[in-house]
Formats: C-alpha cells, structure tokens, sequence
C-alpha cells in the first residue's frame, strides 16, 4: 500500500490533527497538520516518550524551557520525554505538515 503524507491537507482545521501512520511497542509515528494553530495559553505538553519531530512543509515557532525555536521545512528538534513545550505558531497561509516519531519507554509521571 503506498500513500503520501501530503495527501487530505485541510486548511479550515479548528484543530491540529494527528494522524497515526504506525504503532509499535515503544514507537509511534504521527503526521500532524497545523493550520494557524498554537497551543492554548498556558497549556504544555508534557509526554511520556521522547520525540523527534520534523517539518515537512510551512514553518513552526515552538517554546521549549521558555525558549523560542523556529522550525521551516527540513528542521527537525529532539525532545526528551517530560521536555514541557507548547506550539507559539504555525504559518498563515499554508498547512504546515509534521513528522512526528515518539519513541523510549514510556515513564511515570
């Protein structure tokens, strides 16, 4: 079966939305597509799992510790499990595709 990532890229989203494309033990990949989306305010992610992501297409601010970093296609950042982060903003006028790989053993809070 082939498909691609670029494929069903909405651009009225009221949410980001992930997309599943493999789970294994330990290991998830997610396609994510963004729409002039940013995390609520105040609100953080805090996961369990290590994540590598990468921008596909369009461009990112993310806050990590407080700190801003700009992502555009072909960056990609490692976050380590419990690593807070919240999304600042997402491009305007074009989706902005991520590849989002999760991965480690999964630890207690």
């Amino acid at each position: 079966m082939t498909t691609n990532l670029f494929t069903d890229l909405l651009s009225n989203l009221p949410d980001e939305l992930f997309t599943k494309l493999l789970k294994a033990t330990n290991l998830r990949i997610e396609r994510i597509v963004s729409y002039v989306h940013a995390s609520p305010e105040g609100f953080w992610y805090d996961q369990d799992q290590h994540e590598w992501v990468l921008v596909l297409q369009g461009a990112a601010r993310l806050s990590i510790k407080g700190e801003p970093k700009e992502l555009k296609p072909g960056d990609y950042i490692i976050m380590p499990a419990r690593q807070k982060h919240r999304v600042e903003w997402t491009t305007p006028d074009d989706p902005t595709v991520w590849l989002a790989v999760f991965y480690g053993e999964v630890t207690a809070k």
